[in-house]
């Protein structure tokens, strides 16, 4: 619980301060905006995620057409991003740090509070779109550019729904972008078996060649 909540400062047991009020400040901002910006926010804080999804797809079918080592790196663009997934979810349970909006619940807050239990640090949603940001980034300076934006996009929509303190969302991406760092030399591992893949009629179909 915090042990203080007045003026404007607050403090909160393993949270650093400029974090909780941070939250204070954009949760309760996102809260009172326009009910547009709020269906919006709600929206886009899930959606951001399956676009992702799309973005893998469409990189795997043009991939098809292009070298095995192009084809490594998109089957390896959705496995180092579940792997992220799976390590921030190890990282919740050993951590433990409660939801602010439960923590802090004078402010009101866009999105519904998660149930006691689904923790706080670090975001899943900002782990998930770092890894895939910084997976899809090895497919072209553009590609990137635009997927940069789209996980920035991510992170800062679970702070403004009022479901995650600012530094969860920072540790998430951060903690994205490092694991998926393994895929350029996993990329290069696989490459010669996906090279072997293509030479048979049931591997060219799904792996193309």
């Amino acid at each position: 619980m915090p042990d203080s909540l007045a003026n404007d400062e607050v403090s909160v047991d393993d949270v650093p301060d400029v974090s909780a009020e941070w939250y204070l400040d954009i949760a309760g901002w996102g809260a009172s905006s326009p009910e547009a910006v709020r269906v919006f926010g709600v929206i886009a804080t899930e959606a951001v995620v399956g676009v992702f999804a799309v973005v893998f797809g469409v990189l795997w079918w043009r991939a098809r057409r292009g070298p095995a080592a192009t084809m490594a790196r998109a089957v390896l663009g959705p496995v180092v991003t579940v792997l992220a997934y799976a390590v921030s979810e190890v990282v919740k349970g050993l951590w433990q740090q409660d939801r602010p909006c439960r923590v802090l619940g004078e402010v009101a807050t866009i999105a519904g509070c998660p149930e006691f239990g689904d923790w706080s640090f670090p975001s899943n949603h900002a782990t998930i779109a770092g890894a895939a940001a910084v997976a899809i980034a090895w497919s072209g300076r553009r590609t990137g550019i635009v997927v940069a934006g789209l996980a920035l996009l991510a992170a800062a929509s679970r702070v403004f729904v009022g479901v995650h303190y600012p530094h969860d969302v920072v540790a998430g991406l951060l903690l994205g972008a490092v694991i998926a760092t393994v895929l350029p030399p996993a990329a290069r591992v696989l490459t010669p078996a996906i090279a072997r893949v293509r030479e048979h009629a049931a591997g060219a179909a799904l792996l193309g060649g």
